[in-house]
């Protein structure tokens, strides 16, 4: 794990992360919430980088009773015409947005997740990528601070442990990497690892507001 993790989370959590919110941002947030105050304000699932929204549509089918927000930073990614599981579940919606503002924004309006998924980020395996790992950037403290079941998946068993250790510090909780073989694979990445016999590893903790220490 890096050298540098502890000394980073404990600056991000002793500070507020104040980078301005894109008005694209704002748009898109204000869109999505509206969807889900229109289907009922059932309890909320973010799909956190979401890529293409296989892991969205299974998300939104395996809890129905759930609404399923699927982010992604990626236009393209999220409109490409791909042949996922039809008809799209009413309980789903995915939208484009920079997750870094799409959970401040979450925060601010205190909306607070039943389920929180990050699900094969972005490695950024460099020794000098550290802060652009979820993990060691400065929104994490306020990712975390939106409650739920949050589980991290990745086939880099370090991204998992650094996740890991930022998650004990950051709540107190006794939270572990282990290794797991999905059954059914639910993202496109997942279902590649899998096939090429990876190693896939994931953690979870649950971040409801009584279990925080920050």
């Amino acid at each position: 794990m890096h050298t540098q993790l502890a000394a980073l989370v404990a600056r991000h959590a002793a500070t507020v992360f104040q980078k301005p919110i894109a008005n694209h941002n704002r748009h898109a947030f204000d869109f999505s919430i509206a969807a889900w105050q229109q289907a009922g304000t059932a309890p909320l699932i973010l799909d956190a980088g979401c890529g293409v929204g296989l892991s969205s549509h299974h998300l939104a089918r395996a809890f129905p009773s759930n609404f399923v927000i699927g982010v992604d930073q990626s236009a393209d990614r999220i409109d490409r015409n791909l042949d996922w599981p039809h008809p799209v579940p009413e309980n789903l919606l995915l939208v484009r947005a920079e997750l870094s503002d799409y959970w401040r924004l979450l925060q601010m309006a205190g909306i607070t997740l039943a389920r929180h998924y990050v699900l094969y980020p972005n490695p950024w395996p460099k020794v000098g990528h550290l802060a652009r790992r979820w993990h060691g950037h400065a929104v994490f403290p306020t990712a975390l601070a939106l409650g739920g079941r949050f589980e991290c998946r990745s086939n880099w068993a370090v991204y998992i442990d650094e996740c890991v250790a930022a998650l004990r510090q950051l709540t107190g909780q006794p939270v572990v990497s282990e290794q797991f073989e999905p059954g059914s694979p639910i993202t496109p990445f997942e279902k590649k690892y899998r096939d090429s016999g990876h190693l896939l590893w994931r953690c979870e903790a649950d971040l409801t507001p009584a279990r925080r220490v920050w």
